[in-house]
């Protein structure tokens, strides 16, 4: 499986390509200049789109993906607000941004050439809105809310209208936080990490046709004293190992994930660059790579049998990394 991890560095403005080899290592394969702070980044469904967003000029910029993996601009769109958080339905007719300033969640609607076209909805009044989540069945969308300790759950359309469904939200624990999440390849589960607690919940999505939290568990080692502040959660592909991130203690926790996907357990803790705001984990479900907003450098690790890190090597990339994702190429 040959791969490209990118990584946005807004503070430099820059999005760094790298080849991924089969034994870890990472080699350098392209530079591009953005024209404002990158920000979250995608890759359409397709394959064929890397979808960035930008700050302070409030758009999407959409970047034509070759065979190699290298960029080429094709496009840019206008979003309401700074963009926090991107991301399609699995079909790749939609894109939604969450943006956490402006508190607000926007579709914009993607066109027959994979381009992002202006906003067609706008939903205000989500404080804090840290991202949003298509489920698997690219039905529901999950928005949390940070600030006002819910996630906000929205049917989509068939032509990308988002509405509330009768189950209009779900509630944390207050005081969490909710900021990212991820599902299980059995589309029964989800899990989000909550920044302001670092903490991850466990929803079951279909509990008697509702959602449902079943677990909350504390993913900070027990000496930990400092403030709390989490920031990425992410799932290996075969749904056996979860591993979420905090910024104030640099920290990975990995987490193991029951056959089913109801129940995790934290496993270890991995030390890594220093406040990781990003990471992301490849599709083999072999590597994760992690980005130090504060060290400039993003991280390797080979993922053991047991779902813990082992280091690999690091290397520099732009100032500030803060998002990370990878992407498959064609075979």
């Amino acid at each position: 499986m040959k791969q490209v991890v990118y990584t946005a560095s807004p503070e430099s403005q820059q999005i760094h390509a790298w080849q991924l080899s089969d034994d870890g290592a990472l080699t350098l394969l392209q530079v591009t200049d953005v024209a404002g702070q990158v920000q979250p980044m995608v890759v359409s469904p397709k394959k064929d789109f890397l979808y960035v967003g930008v700050r302070p000029d409030f758009r999407i910029i959409a970047y034509r993906i070759a065979a190699d993996g290298k960029l080429t601009k094709a496009g840019e769109a206008p979003l309401p607000g700074s963009p926090t958080h991107i991301s399609t339905d699995r079909d790749g007719k939609f894109l939604f941004c969450g943006s956490y300033n402006d508190a607000c969640v926007s579709v914009s609607p993607i066109d027959s050439a994979g381009l992002p076209q202006a906003p067609s909805q706008v939903i205000n009044g989500l404080d804090g809105c840290h991202s949003a989540n298509i489920d698997n069945a690219n039905q529901t969308l999950f928005v949390p809310a940070l600030k006002q300790d819910r996630i906000a759950l929205f049917s989509l359309s068939n032509n990308g209208e988002l509405s509330a469904k009768a189950q209009a939200e779900v509630t944390t624990e207050a005081g969490a936080g909710p900021r990212h999440m991820a599902f299980h390849p059995n589309g029964q589960f989800a899990y989000c990490v909550n920044e302001l607690n670092s903490s991850v919940d466990v929803w079951a999505l279909n509990q008697q046709e509702k959602v449902a939290k079943l677990q909350s568990i504390d993913i900070m080692p027990q000496d930990f004293t400092g403030t709390r502040w989490a920031a990425d959660i992410h799932l290996t592909p075969d749904g056996r190992f979860l591993y979420a991130c905090d910024r104030t203690s640099s920290t990975i926790t990995v987490l193991s994930v029951s056959a089913s996907g109801d129940q995790v357990a934290v496993e270890g803790f991995q030390a890594t660059e220093t406040q990781p705001r990003g990471f992301n984990i490849d599709h083999s479900g072999r590597f994760l790579i992690a980005a130090g907003q504060k060290s400039h450098h993003i991280e390797v690790y080979g993922i053991g049998e047991k779902g813990l890190l082992q280091p690999l090597a690091r290397y520099a990339v732009g100032q500030g990394p803060m998002w990370v994702v990878v992407h498959a190429l064609a075979e």
